[in-house]
């Protein structure tokens, strides 16, 4: 009897068999956004952080890329939701863990979190993320305004990749838009010396995409994004205050005409930054 039921259960199974000989076109990958971290520790302690499932504050990420040698480590399968982005906004979206691929890059900056002391990337290991950045977004057809840094999507609590990182090289690279730099330099000239008002920067910010207060001040979670906005477009000051260099940079990037990226033949054209 025994031997009888197992043949029914293997006939039954048998034909549940999945056939996956027909297939439909009309798909696409459900990653949306690709998210760039630095780890703030060495190599090892890195690997501990992101491979420890005891901890109370379990994290990971995609990818790893080390120093030295600027070496890629797949963590977490692509198919599979890592825990890097935590809390966190851009554009309307939320809770990017579920549409993002995460890029963590061992760099080490003393006390990096409070906003200080931040350290070079090595040209080598920045060749490496470059790579990788630029082979997951071709496959997961990522548009190129959203590859963000963790700072971009969790303003009041992260600050990496830090102003250290080269977003510029990126939008060199054709990964990335970047703000038309002719339009910024007509902007600087209309707007003058004298920064807009609190409601102004805090309506351009959130158009860009961040998660940003209406309070109609100056407040500490403002400069906070300000210095997200100013680490990735203006790195060298990020003091998070709404200067008039900032202004004319912020109100380019908050048109819908202002951005440009670059060919592979090396031209800068149009960018339609807000498409979906």
């Amino acid at each position: 009897m025994l031997q009888i039921a197992l043949l029914s259960i293997a006939i039954i199974l048998s034909g549940c068999a999945i056939d996956t000989s027909i297939r439909s076109p009309n798909q696409d990958s459900r990653v949306r956004y690709l998210i760039i971290h630095f780890t703030q520790l060495d190599f090892g302690n890195s690997v501990r952080v992101l491979t420890d499932g005891k901890s109370d504050r379990r994290v990971s990420s995609h990818y790893l890329v080390g120093v030295d040698p600027p070496k890629i480590h797949r963590l977490v399968d692509e198919n599979r939701r890592a825990w890097h982005a935590g809390k966190s906004y851009w554009q309307n979206d939320t809770a990017l863990n579920a549409t993002s691929i995460g890029i963590e890059i061992v760099n080490m900056g003393d006390d990096a979190e409070s906003g200080v002391n931040f350290a070079d990337y090595p040209a080598a290991q920045i060749d490496v993320v470059l790579a990788l950045v630029k082979d997951i977004a071709s496959r997961h057809a990522i548009a190129p305004h959203r590859i963000l840094g963790h700072s971009d999507i969790a303003p009041q609590r992260k600050t990496d990749p830090g102003p250290k990182f080269p977003w510029r090289r990126l939008a060199e690279a054709g990964l990335i838009p970047w703000p038309d730099p002719m339009l910024i330099d007509a902007s600087r000239a209309r707007l003058g010396p004298t920064p807009p008002n609190a409601v102004w920067f805090q309506e351009r910010l959130a158009a860009v995409g961040y998660e940003t207060p209406r309070t109609g001040t100056f407040d500490e979670a403002t400069r906070r994004v300000i210095a997200s906005f100013q680490m990735r477009y203006r790195p060298a000051q990020y003091d998070g205050l709404a200067d008039s260099e900032t202004a004319a940079i912020l109100d380019v990037a908050a048109r819908t005409d202002g951005w440009l990226i670059r060919e592979p033949d090396g031209r800068w054209v149009s960018y339609d930054f807000y498409h979906d």
